[in-house]
């Protein structure tokens, strides 16, 4: 394929506000002819503020999905950069993780799309309000569960990079409980199995139970199905995530 399949066809949202002027450097480029086509079909110019009008709504499955993907990248760009500095083995993990759960056809234009990204400084709460406005609660859990996984690629997640997380999740406005469970999904030690399902150890047998019914609720595949089978995936991932952090405490309390 001449373009990742997961780039084909309008962005979408992110071709306007915050995420759009960080697009900008993509001058001439096909991010570049996308992002003056979906302004023009919205008659808002790109203009999302002041004025009353803005992006459409309504988009389409292929146009969220698009959005979902570029929003990763532009905060994947803050993590990796969370110690101040992009390090060529940071780079390089970010390009394996893009192969390993969006293909070897979306690399390179992904890569592109970060280097020019890494070169800019990100606001984090400006990107996050305008991903908060778009994405729905399970859409933005999910991207969050992929860039914890980024940082947590070289076996640990760093204090600058989970400070860093921390403030993405409160800019795209999910629970500090839901951000906790999704970072305790990488560690593996008897507290975290209680993190994963957002109660204390000292929670009662029943309240385990409900606990788990209720996460596995929340983060159950089928609520990001309109962002793609890649997405739908890794987010099958998460709910097991869950289902093992249920089955370690059933196995320790004894519990049926």
């Amino acid at each position: 394929m001449g373009k990742a399949k997961w780039i084909a066809g309008f962005l979408g949202w992110v071709a306007f506000g915050p995420i759009g002027a960080l697009l900008g450097f993509l001058t001439g480029s096909f991010i570049d002819v996308q992002i003056d086509v979906a302004k023009r079909v919205s008659g808002s110019g790109g203009n999302t503020t002041g004025t009353g009008y803005g992006p459409r709504t309504g988009y389409s499955p292929n146009e969220q999905r698009n959005s979902f993907m570029v929003s990763l990248l532009v905060l994947s760009s803050a993590v990796i950069k969370a110690d101040g500095q992009v390090r060529q083995a940071e780079l390089d993990q970010v390009r394996a993780f893009i192969r390993q759960n969006f293909g070897e056809a979306a690399v390179p234009q992904a890569m592109q799309i970060l280097d020019g990204l890494n070169r800019q400084q990100v606001n984090i709460y400006e990107v996050g309000a305008q991903i908060a406005g778009y994405m729905n609660y399970s859409q933005r859990l999910q991207l969050f569960h992929y860039l914890v996984q980024l940082a947590a690629a070289d076996g640990e997640v760093s204090r600058s990079e989970k400070d860093v997380l921390e403030s993405v999740a409160s800019a795209i406005r999910l629970s500090s409980s839901d951000a906790s469970s999704v970072i305790a999904m990488f560690y593996k030690d008897r507290d975290s199995a209680y993190a994963v399902l957002e109660i204390s150890p000292s929670a009662s047998d029943d309240e385990v139970r409900s606990a788990y019914r209720r996460m596995a609720m929340k983060n159950h595949p089928d609520k990001v199905a309109t962002l793609g089978p890649e997405v739908q995936k890794a987010a099958a991932e998460k709910f097991r995530k869950i289902q093992e952090a249920y089955e370690t405490i059933k196995k320790e309390r004894g519990m049926n």
